[in-house]
C-alpha cells in the first residue's frame, strides 16, 4: 500500500456511546486496518457518526434510547 493512501472508515452508530467505547473501537479497527490492509497505523482515519434514537427505525418501529 503506499504510504500516500490513507484508509477513511465511517462509522454510524447510535447517539449514547462513550468517550472510551469509541476509543476502544477505533483501537480495534485501526489494529485490523494495519493487519489486513497493511495501512501505516498514523494515516488509518475514522470519522463516527452519532445517529440521534429518533432517527432510526428498526422493524418499522423508532428505536428508543437507553434507560
Amino acid at each position: 500500500m503506499s504510504r500516500r493512501t490513507m484508509p477513511n472508515i465511517t462509522v454510524e452508530i447510535l447517539a449514547g456511546r462513550t468517550r472510551a467505547q469509541r476509543a476502544e473501537f477505533a483501537r480495534v479497527v485501526t489494529d485490523a486496518v494495519v493487519d489486513v490492509l497493511g495501512a501505516p497505523r498514523h494515516l488509518v482515519r475514522i470519522q463516527f457518526t452519532e445517529l440521534a434514537h429518533d432517527r432510526l427505525a428498526l422493524g418499522g418501529e423508532l428505536t428508543e434510547p437507553p434507560a
